[in-house]
């Protein structure tokens, strides 16, 4: 219910925020096996992406971190104050940046829209142990039809 209190704020300093959340927020992260930070945004980070993921790379292997993106993307318009952000890119290129970055993190990626779910690192895996267990279940009932024959 606290999510729903909250009022959007701030810039798209990445790595700014993330220094913040890791090095003073996580308290006793000796204390855990691993952890998980979410970033919920509608765009891409001012810093460059190959520098955001070398510091996330550095920064997961350290503590058993891992980085999980949830994009947003909205169709129509750049900012909702007419804002244009220090740096600019179009959904496609924004998405491409956030999967290296979470890839360097170890993370998922959930990008959706007005439109419905775009990609889904969660939903990729699911179609992909469902098409196992379909190509698995094909080759017992292969094997069942061979053994029956045989008899």
């Amino acid at each position: 219910r606290w999510v729903l209190s909250l009022q959007c704020k701030g810039s798209r300093n990445f790595l700014g925020a993330l220094r913040r959340a890791v090095e003073v927020d996580f308290k006793d992260k000796d204390k855990h096996r691993s952890q998980g930070l979410y970033l919920l945004t509608t765009g891409i980070p001012d810093q460059e992406t190959h520098t955001i993921s070398a510091y996330v790379a550095e920064v997961c292997r350290g503590f058993d971190l891992q980085l999980h993106v949830c994009l947003f993307s909205v169709m129509k318009g750049i900012d909702s104050k007419g804002i244009v952000p220090a740096r600019y890119a179009n959904p496609r290129e924004t998405a491409i940046a956030f999967k290296e970055i979470v890839q360097a993190a170890n993370g998922r990626l959930h990008w959706f829209g007005e439109a419905g779910i775009f990609e889904s690192d969660d939903i990729t895996s699911i179609i992909s142990e469902m098409e196992k267990a379909k190509n698995y279940s094909q080759k017992c009932a292969f094997l069942v039809e061979s053994l029956k024959q045989r008899s």
